[in-house]
């Protein structure tokens, strides 16, 4: 059994072309799990990931701030203690709503692959 205590775990900063913006930090809260990548991502005011999809389910849990998730068809405020999940292959974003910093769990499979579907 292991035990993280999430704010004692690092912030690295992410650049990725997934994201709109530069503000953005990454904590690794499982790396020696077998089968999920378990990690928080912060994201600053405003900045958002781009419409994309994921092979497998993911699961995002809202820990900090106020934020938005959409898809192609609705668009949802979320705050801190929502959990939303997502199914596999639907397009997505999420995020900052855009006045407030935003931080969320997410929980996926290993082996998922991100397709970005936004430029």
């Amino acid at each position: 059994m292991k035990v993280v205590h999430m704010n004692k775990v690092s912030k690295e900063v992410v650049i990725n072309p997934i994201f709109t913006g530069r503000k953005v930090t990454r904590q690794v809260l499982l790396p020696e799990s077998k089968e999920y990548e378990v990690d928080i991502i912060n994201f600053g005011k405003g900045v958002r990931n781009k419409f994309h999809a994921h092979e497998y389910e993911q699961i995002l849990i809202v820990t900090e701030g106020k934020g938005v998730v959409a898809t192609e068809k609705e668009e949802t405020s979320v705050t801190v203690g929502d959990i939303v999940l997502i199914p596999a292959c639907e397009k997505h974003l999420h995020g900052s709503g855009g006045d407030a910093e935003f931080s969320h769990i997410f929980v996926v499979r290993k082996e998922d692959k991100i397709r970005q579907l936004e430029d």
